[in-house]
C-alpha cells in the first residue's frame, strides 16, 4: 500500500464516526415542530385577600429551555389571547415556563416560575401545552 493511501484510510474513519454523530441533533432549533400554548393570569389584590379578575395575560415573556440545558434558550411575548409559539424546534424534551407573584410570600425575589414540560416527539409535530396559570 502507499504511503499517502495509508495516512488517509484513518482520516477516512474519522469523518465516518464524525459525520454518525453529527446526524444525532439534540433538543432545539432547526426542526419543524411547534410548541404552542397560552398564559392565563389571575389577578388579586397585594394582600391576596381579593380576586380582582382573571383573563388570557398578553405582554407575559414565555421562556424555552432545550432538553437539560440549566438556562433558558429562547424566549416570545405573548400576544393578544395569551398566546407564544416556539417554531422549528426538533424531537425531544422541553420546558416553557412563565413567571408568576408568589402565593406563597416564599420567594425573596416574589416571583417563581411555573414550569411545563413538554416531548416533541415527530417532525412537524405541533404540541399545544396546558395553559401556565400565573398570578398578578
Amino acid at each position: 500500500m502507499r504511503p499517502y493511501k495509508k495516512a488517509l484510510f484513518p482520516v477516512m474513519i474519522i469523518f465516518f464516526v464524525v459525520s454518525i454523530n453529527a446526524c444525532e441533533k439534540d433538543e432545539g432549533e432547526g426542526g419543524t415542530s411547534t410548541i404552542t400554548g397560552r398564559v392565563y393570569a389571575i389577578d388579586y389584590n397585594s394582600e391576596w385577600t381579593v380576586r380582582k379578575g382573571e383573563y388570557y395575560a398578553p405582554g407575559v415573556d414565555v421562556f424555552i429551555v432545550y432538553g437539560n440545558d440549566s438556562i433558558y434558550n429562547d424566549n416570545f411575548e405573548t400576544g393578544l389571547g395569551g398566546w407564544y409559539r416556539f417554531d422549528y424546534l426538533r424531537e425531544g424534551m422541553y420546558t416553557v415556563y412563565a413567571f408568576s407573584r408568589d402565593s406563597t410570600q416564599q420567594s425573596p425575589m416574589g416571583e417563581v416560575p411555573v414550569m411545563k414540560t413538554v416531548r416533541i416527539n415527530d417532525k412537524n409535530e405541533t404540541v399545544v401545552v396546558d395553559d401556565i396559570t400565573i398570578y398578578n
